[in-house]
């Protein structure tokens, strides 16, 4: 490697998506709505402040690898299912802004 690169991420990137996160929230709220289960319980199954499952669910955060894998466990369904509703949110977003 170069002595040149900077390190780190550029500077003013993030990598926090919106649209990613929200179509990430409306398939737990899916899946949650699709088995009758309240936040509050998906929440205390996954082991989640209901707090953050609410920003979750909201779009307002996109939680990282152990949590999808908690939250999925606590939905009753596999990582690979709650990631499948996850892409086809991801899908449908992408058609409403004409992509």
């Amino acid at each position: 490697m170069s002595a040149n690169l900077p390190r780190g991420r550029p500077s003013g990137s993030t990598t926090f998506d919106p649209v990613v996160a929200k179509s990430f929230g409306k398939a737990v709220v899916e899946q949650r709505s699709a088995i009758g289960m309240s936040q509050l319980a998906l929440a205390m199954e996954a082991s989640i402040e209901r707090a953050h499952m609410g920003r979750i669910e909201r779009g307002e955060r996109v939680p990282n690898l152990v949590l999808i894998v908690k939250i999925a466990n606590a939905l009753g369904c596999s990582t690979a299912a709650l990631v499948a509703k996850f892409e086809q949110q991801l899908i449908e977003a992408a058609s409403e802004a004409g992509q």
